[in-house]
C-alpha cells in the first residue's frame, strides 16, 4: 500500500531528483541539511563503536536534516526527570507546556494550525509527534529540561533509495510452503507433529509436567493469517483445548503519517504467523507442527508490516501494541521476533512500561541479512528489560549462519541442523494444511517464549523474576554467563520439575 502510493506519487509530480538531492541544496538557518547517506554513515559509526546509536546523543543538524527526510515528524519524549516515561497527573501539563515552545518557535498562531501540527499523542506514556519546519525548534527543545528526548518519528534508515535501496531486502515475509522432511520431525498421539528442535530442548519431556494452560503468550508481529484455520478457529483443537485466541491491530498501512486507518488484524507477511504457531500451535490429529505450549492463551498484535521496525507507523504500533498488553493482567509473556538495527525512543518507553506491568519481554537478537551480517544485538534485545534471544547449530556453540551474537544474550535455541536435512524449524505455514520451515532468532525467540509459558503454568503464582530465575538455572552454562550466547540452550524439563 505504502509503496504503491509513493510510486504513483513520484510518478504524478516527474520528480527527477531524490529528497536527499532536493534537501542537499537548501540551506536553514545556515545549517546545510545532511543527505540520508551521511546520516546513516553517522548511525553506523556508531553501531560498529558502540553497539547502538541514540538519537539523544545526535547534533542537532543531524536530527534536523532527518527530520526534514522524515516527512517534518518530529517525536518528543518528555517528563520531570529521565524516568518519568508513563503518564502521571502532571504530563498533561508538561506536555502543554511543551506545545506552547514549539508553537511559538513554529509561529503556529492560529487553533487550525496548531491542532494540525500536532500528528499524535500517546495514550499511556509521556510522547507525541508534532510536525515542524524549523530548525530553531530542535535547538530550542534540547535546551528544555523536562524535554527527555527528541528524534525524527519518521527518518527510515532502510529508505529504498538510490544510497540504500540493497538494504531493504530480507524483511522476513514469506508466504512459502514446504514438505517436511521426515528427519525433522516426529509424531506424537494425537497426530501432531514434533519439531527437531522441541526435542532437542527436551519440550516434549516438558509437556509430561506443563503444556501452558492458564498463561497468555502475545505476539507483537505482523499477525496471524486468517488462512491457517489452526490459529484462528480452530485454535482449540485436539489435545488443545480450554484457551483463547485475540486478534488486534496497531498498524497503519499508509504513506501518510496523519493517517489512523488502522490495517486490522490479517497477516500480510506471514513471519507473525509463523511466530504464533512457533509458541502456541494447537496439538491435533493434522499432521503438522505443534507449538511450544500448546495449551496457552495467543493475544497477536500486527503492529508491524515485516520484521523491520522501521517507518513511523511501524514505531507507533509497536508502542501502542505493548502498552496496550502492558495493561492486561492476564499477559505474562510478550514475545518479539521483531527489532531495529539501532533504539526507538517510544518503543523503548513502551518496554520499560510492559516491563514495570510485570511482563516477560523476549526478543530477537537479530537475523542477519546480505546488509546487516555485521550488526551486533538488535533494539529492543539490548535492553535490560528485554530477554534477548538468538540461535545455535544443533548440539554445538556456534551461531547459526544468520544470527546475530553478543554480550546481551540471555538464552539460545538450537534451530540450524548439522546433518543437512533442514537450516531451519518446521512450523504451520501462512496457509491451511500446510507447513513450512522457519529460523534465525525469530524462531528462537518465539521458542523461548513457549518454554517461558510452561514454566509460569507449572509454577502461576510465580513473579517474572522466579520464572526467568528458574529458566537460567535450568540453561547449560548457568551460573556464569557466556560472553556471547548468553545461559546457553535451556532444557525445558528441569525448567519445569
Amino acid at each position: 500500500m505504502k509503496k504503491l502510493i509513493y510510486l504513483l506519487t513520484v510518478l504524478l509530480f516527474v520528480v527527477s531528483c531524490s529528497n536527499d538531492e532536493i534537501l542537499e541544496q537548501q540551506n536553514i538557518d545556515n545549517q546545510e541539511l545532511l543527505s540520508r547517506a551521511d546520516i546513516n554513515k553517522i548511525i553506523d559509526n556508531s553501531l560498529e563503536t558502540t553497539g547502538d546509536f541514540d538519537w539523544s546523543k545526535a547534533e542537532a543538524k543531524t536530527i534536523y536534516s532527518a527530520v526534514k527526510l522524515g516527512d517534518g515528524i518530529l517525536t518528543v519524549g518528555y517528563g520531570n526527570s529521565s524516568d518519568e516515561f508513563a503518564k502521571s497527573s502532571t504530563s498533561k501539563d508538561l506536555k502543554d507546556e511543551i506545545l506552547n515552545v514549539i508553537y511559538q518557535t513554529e509561529e503556529l498562531t492560529s487553533t487550525k494550525a496548531r491542532n494540525e501540527a500536532e500528528i499524535f499523542s500517546h495514550q499511556d506514556i509521556n510522547v507525541f509527534d508534532v510536525k515542524i519546519e524549523n530548525f530553531a525548534t530542535v535547538q530550542k527543545l534540547l535546551q528544555e529540561g523536562k524535554v527527555r528526548y527528541i528524534e525524527p518519528g519518521d527518518y527510515q534508515y532502510f529508505e529504498q533509495d538510490n544510497n540504500t535501496q540493497a538494504r531493504s531486502s530480507g524483511s522476513g515475509c514469506g508466504y512459502e510452503t514446504a514438505t517436511l522432511a521426515t528427519a525433522d520431525y516426529r509424531t506424537v498421539s494425537p497426530g501432531a507433529r514434533v519439531p527437531w528442535s522441541f526435542d532437542a530442548h527436551n519440550i516434549p519431556a516438558a509437556w509430561n509436567h506443563s503444556t501452558g494452560a492458564g498463561v497468555t503468550v502475545a505476539v507483537v508481529d505482523s499477525g496471524l493469517s486468517p488462512q491457517q484455520s489452526l490459529m484462528n478457529q480452530d485454535f482449540n483443537d485436539g489435545d488443545s483445548s480450554g484457551r483463547f485466541v485475540q486478534k488486534y491491530g496497531t498498524f497503519v498501512d499508509s504513506w501518510w503519517s496523519w493517517s489512523n486507518n488502522y490495517d486490522g488484524v490479517h497477516d500480510k507477511c506471514g513471519h507473525g504467523t509463523s511466530m504464533a504457531s512457533v509458541a502456541t500451535a494447537p496439538r491435533n490429529n493434522n499432521n503438522l507442527p505443534v507449538g511450544v505450549a500448546y495449551n496457552a492463551n495467543l493475544v497477536s498484535y500486527r503492529a508491524v508490516e515485516n520484521v523491520i521496525i522501521n517507518d513511523y507507523h511501524e514505531k507507533r504500533g509497536v508502542s501502542e501494541a505493548l502498552t496496550a498488553l502492558g495493561k492486561r493482567s492476564d499477559v505474562k509473556v510478550i514475545s518479539m521476533s521483531i527489532g531495529s538495527p539501532f533504539s526507538i525512543g517510544k518503543v523503548k518507553d513502551a518496554v520499560k512500561y510492559a516491563y514495570g506491568k510485570g511482563k516477560m519481554i523476549i526478543a530477537a537478537g537479530g537475523t542477519s541479512t546480505s546488509f546487516t551480517t555485521w550488526y551486533g544485538v538488535i533494539f529492543p534485545a539490548s535492553m535490560s528489560e528485554t530477554v534477548a534471544v538468538t540461535g545455535v547449530k544443533e548440539g554445538q556453540y556456534n551461531k547459526c549462519d544468520v544470527c546475530h551474537t553478543g554480550s546481551a544474550i540471555d538464552f539460545t535455541v538450537q534451530m540450524q541442523r548439522t546433518n543437512g536435512t533442514s537450516n531451519k524449524v518446521p512450523v504451520l505455514s501462512y496457509y491451511n494444511g500446510q507447513a513450512n520451515y522457519v529460523g534465525g532468532s525469530s524462531v528462537a525467540t518465539a521458542t523461548t517464549a513457549g518454554i517461558a509459558a510452561l514454566v509460569w503454568a507449572k509454577h502461576p503464582t510465580w513473579s517474572r523474576t522466579q520464572v526467568l530465575n528458574k529458566m537460567k538455572q535450568s540453561a547449560d552454562f548457568y551460573p556464569s554467563k557466556h560472553s556471547k550466547y548468553g545461559y546457553g540452550n535451556i532444557d525445558a524439563l528441569e525448567a519445569v520439575q
